[in-house]
This record gives C-alpha cells, structure tokens and sequence, in this order.
C-alpha cells in the first residue's frame, strides 16, 4: 500500500478533537490547521478514518498543493498532477470550488480551469478525446487560500455526520458531529451517567453512547470510495472486521435525555432503535427543572435552544435558570452547554472553569464547562436524592 496525504476537515474549533481522534487510530503524523487536520496513511487508513473519525466533516485524499497567481499557473500545475493514479478511464469527476483572500477569485472560472487541466492529463493518458464520466464518483475540491491552492478528492461522499440512524430531524438540529466532540471535550466516562435535560431528537445521548460502546460511527454506512477500484473490497472488508471487533454492545449505561416536546422525544426513540440502542438509552418528557438523578456522579451535557429561535430573552433567562437550579441539586455532577447566550453563568449560579469558541452551524457560540469533583476511584454504589425549588416530586432519570 501506498503513503499517501489525506486532510479530516471539520468545523472550526474542534481540530484538536480531530488530531486526537487521528493519533487513537495510530496517526501521528499530522498537521493542525483551521477547520482541517492533514496526516499520512495509506488506503486502509482511507478506510480506517471513514468508519472511525467522530468529528470529523469528511476525508479529502490530497492531490497536489501549489502556488497560483494566474489561471495558466493553475492550468499547467493542475495537470502535472498525476490524476490517472487515482481516475479510472471511466470516472465521474466533478469539479467543486473556494477561493478566500486569493487573486483568483471566481471560483466558477477556477473549476472550469481545474477540469479542461485534468481531462488533457486523461486525455494523453489514455488516448482518447472524450470521457464519458458513466463510471465510480470522484468529487474533486480546488481550494485557494491566500494563492495557495489545494486540490483534493472526497472520500467520504456525504459527510460524516451522516451515520446513518438519523433519517428524520427536528427543528435546529445539532449535528452529530459536533455532538460527539462536545462529549469528547467533557471527559465524560462510560460508568458514569450522562443526562441531556434538552435533547431534541436525542443526538447527544446516542452518540454518547456510541463513544461508550466504542462502536465506530460509520459501521451502519457506505462511504463513495467503496466503489473505488484503487480501493479493494478486501482493505474495506479488513477496516470494518477491526471495527466490530472492537464494539463493545454490552457496556453498561446510563444515558438519559428528557425534553418537553413529545414529537421530539418520539423521533428520539426512533433514532436510538434506528441505531440499535433501544433499550441502552432512554429518554423522558420532563422540563429541566424536573430533572433528578439516582446516581452519585454524572455529566449533563447539553444543547438548550437559544435566542435566536424563541426570539424572548426573558424565555431564555428562564431556563438557564431552570438548568442552574438543577445543576445546583446536582453538587457533585459536572455540567457542559453550547450556546451562543452571553454569560451563562449568571445563571448557573457559578463561573464556569472552561470555554470554548465553537459553531453550531452558522451560529457563533460557547461550550462552557462547570467541572464538578472526581469520583473516588472506586465509586460506592450510592444514590443522591435531590429536589428542585419551585418543582414537584418528579421521576427520577
């Protein structure tokens, strides 16, 4: 097999989350940079990194970097290329672009360029004038940054949020992407419990379980590389044998998410059986101030909506109050929210130990971290009752 450089990208914030989950996979070798994260590897680490990366957008096979102040320049260097390794007499080869802070910026006239140069390498490649394109997809990127260009094949096909279990979704969905780096981010332990008092379709709670079962994110799906000739069925094969033998399906857990919209919470229970975890995770209609837990220590790791979709900010102020004042029945748990509110921990009733920029979507916002105590290291099985000022006896997750 042959060494070859591949970028994870990702969103912007979550690179160090990336690396980390690169050098679990045995890939030291990488390169940090915003919004990606290059290392080496070869076909079976095309594989490997597929089915693994959690947060991880997608898996960009490198073909070339160079500088390009002029479409010649970007013309003859594209071409020199060797496109014929990877494209097959038959391939599909459409051309996507970006151009940011680059004198090449029309990225219409960039692809345009980036295509004619691959189809003359083809075409004295193979000897023919014509390319019918009937064959396996290959989706070529030409990125220009400050006039560096960087050309790249996807991998991946759709992104890698994409695992599989969540063909529906509810209003402002958080991708599970991003889902499984905040847990990441948390330090969350799969003996300890973890409650989402705002889990929507339920995203957090399943991935969470997913990272504890240590089941690879895209064992249920195919990826547009599968249907690579450079890529035999047999280093796939190879890939998703280590992935089940490293599943862990009979972990213990105690994964709960409550809400109070009832069409959420059903789509919730529809994603968890969808993605084999009917009865490994649970959720409840509960407000947050209902919310209780039997179990000495936990995570509450969660994603409460935010002002730009109630549109109140008194609403607003009402549930992160709500969140502290369960949070403060909750002394030796440790809390994790994103949102794009300012000074959350006016609410919370504490300052928060740990901050982080990051993007749910579009929305610029926070993942702020109240970090509770240790557990001892071997925790007594012990159950913490707790009742929450202005709410009635409720069910305990």
């Amino acid at each position: 097999m042959s060494k070859l450089e591949l970028i994870a990208t990702s969103a912007f914030g979550i690179e160090s989350i990336v690396a980390r989950e690169l050098k679990n996979l045995g890939y030291n070798e990488t390169k940090v940079e915003n919004g990606k994260v290059t290392f080496a590897a070869n076909e079976l680490g095309i594989c490997r990194t597929n089915l693994w990366l959690r947060s991880s957008e997608r898996v960009l096979l490198k073909m070339g970097e160079f500088k390009a102040t002029t479409f010649e320049e970007l013309f003859q260097q594209t071409k020199a290329l060797p496109w014929e390794k990877w494209l097959p007499i038959d391939a599909e080869f459409p051309v996507e672009g970006k151009s940011i802070k680059s004198k090449l910026f029309s990225v219409s006239d960039c692809q345009a360029i980036v295509k004619k140069a691959i189809v003359e390498r083809l075409k004295d490649v193979y000897g023919i004038s014509w390319f019918e394109e009937t064959g396996p997809r290959y989706k070529i990127e030409v990125a220009l940054l400050k006039d560096i260009v960087t050309l790249t094949i996807d991998t991946s096909g759709p992104g890698l949020h994409k695992r599989g279990y969540r063909k529906l979704a509810g209003q402002a969905p958080l991708k599970e992407t991003l889902a499984a780096a905040m847990i990441q981010l948390s330090y969350w332990k799969a003996d300890r419990a973890l409650i989402d008092p705002f889990c929507g379709t339920g995203t957090i709670p399943i991935e969470a379980a997913l990272i504890a079962q240590n089941r690879a994110p895209g064992l249920k799906r195919e990826f547009i590389s599968e249907k690579w000739s450079n890529i035999s069925e047999k280093t796939w094969q190879q890939a998703r044998e280590e992935a089940y033998d490293l599943y862990r399906p009979d972990q213990e857990l105690h994964i709960y998410g409550s809400d109070i919209d009832p069409s959420a919470l059903q789509l919730a229970r529809t994603h968890a059986e969808d993605a084999g975890l009917k009865d490994t995770v649970y959720f409840q209609k509960l407000t947050v101030g209902e919310v209780r837990s039997r179990f000495q220590y936990g995570h509450l790791i969660t994603n409460p909506p935010y002002g730009e979709r109630l549109g109140e900010l008194e609403e607003i102020k009402q549930l992160y109050q709500d969140l502290g004042h369960t949070f403060q029945g909750l002394p030796t748990w440790s809390l994790h929210v994103i949102t794009s509110l300012k000074k959350p921990e006016e609410f919370i009733g504490r300052p928060w130990d740990k901050s982080r920029k990051l993007y749910n979507g579009q929305i610029e916002c926070h993942y702020y971290q109240f970090f509770g105590p240790k557990p001892p290291r071997k925790p007594k099985p012990e159950t913490l009752e707790t009742s929450v000022s202005g709410s009635n006896q409720a069910p305990h997750l």
